[in-house]
């Protein structure tokens, strides 16, 4: 007789006008850990991930976020200024009935998982943050490192039409783009179904094009949880100025992973890594 297939649902939920869509699997009983992506992927960016955290005994939920969830994209550039997005991960919590969970999450992901962990600190009980710095610690960066160059693509995409326009486009300008970031064909593939195909591409941009609404003081606040960073040296988007200046912006128990060789995409390039900094920081 064979094992039973690990647990894996579809759970759904609104947040005003707005129905949002995850991924609950692993354990029912374990310790709950939200996983949140980056732009531009979804969900599957996780794949790697999950199992090695159900093997461990957590249970996780991976939210399709605000933009990419084909019933979750507003029109407007505030709606997705970053309390909106925080605000996101709390009704997903209150949804499951879970009154504190771990919170991960890469990239754009990140960002959100840092806001929610200073606005929230008492439904957060643990962060992992992949790639991008504490937002001040990013900031500060910019003033004193290249991370500014790094960063271009940011003005980019503040204009109308055009990134869509060049993401979206039949010929290989944006294979070639992703690919110098460090994606594989299959994760560029996965990007031409999950994103282009499915119109998330707008939603998507629609974080960027929400930076000028930021409120400095929401976005620059501490954190008070147990927190761990992990970033890679090869990132070509994100600098190890921001990096190294993250720590001075947690008032808590902390950990910094530097991850060697890595671009970018740590979930999908070193998942054991990264599900066993996950653990250890849940763990503690």
């Amino acid at each position: 007789m064979g094992s039973e297939p690990p647990r894996s649902e579809e759970i759904t939920f609104t947040r005003g006008p707005l129905r949002f869509r995850a991924i609950d699997s692993g354990p029912a009983d374990g310790e709950a850990v939200v996983l949140l992506h980056g732009f531009p992927q979804r969900t599957s960016s996780w794949d790697e991930v999950a199992p090695r955290l159900h093997a461990a005994g957590f249970r996780t939920l991976v939210l399709d976020q605000r933009g990419y969830c084909a019933t979750a994209r507003p029109r407007g550039r505030r709606a997705y200024r970053l309390p909106e997005l925080v605000g996101d991960v709390i009704a997903l919590l209150d949804s499951a009935d879970l009154p504190a969970a771990h919170v991960v999450g890469h990239d754009w992901g990140a960002a959100v998982a840092w806001g929610a962990a200073a606005a929230h600190p008492d439904r957060v009980r643990s962060l992992t943050a992949v790639s991008v710095p504490h937002p001040a610690a990013f900031l500060r960066a910019m003033i004193v490192s290249d991370q500014l160059l790094r960063s271009w693509y940011i003005g980019l995409f503040q204009l109308p039409w055009l990134p869509e326009r060049l993401l979206t486009s039949r010929g290989n300008r944006p294979e070639r783009a992703l690919a110098g970031m460090g994606m594989t064909p299959e994760m560029i593939g996965r990007f031409r179904t999950e994103m282009v195909a499915a119109g998330a591409v707008p939603g998507g941009l629609g974080w960027y094009r929400a930076v000028p609404f930021a409120s400095p003081k929401k976005a620059t606040a501490r954190v008070r949880v147990p927190t761990t960073f992990v970033w890679s040296d090869h990132d070509p988007a994100l600098g190890r100025g921001g990096a190294e200046r993250t720590a001075h912006y947690v008032d808590a128990d902390y950990r910094f992973v530097e991850m060697s060789g890595v671009s970018h995409w740590i979930p999908e390039e070193r998942p054991d890594e990264l599900a066993r900094e996950i653990i250890a920081r849940a763990g503690s």
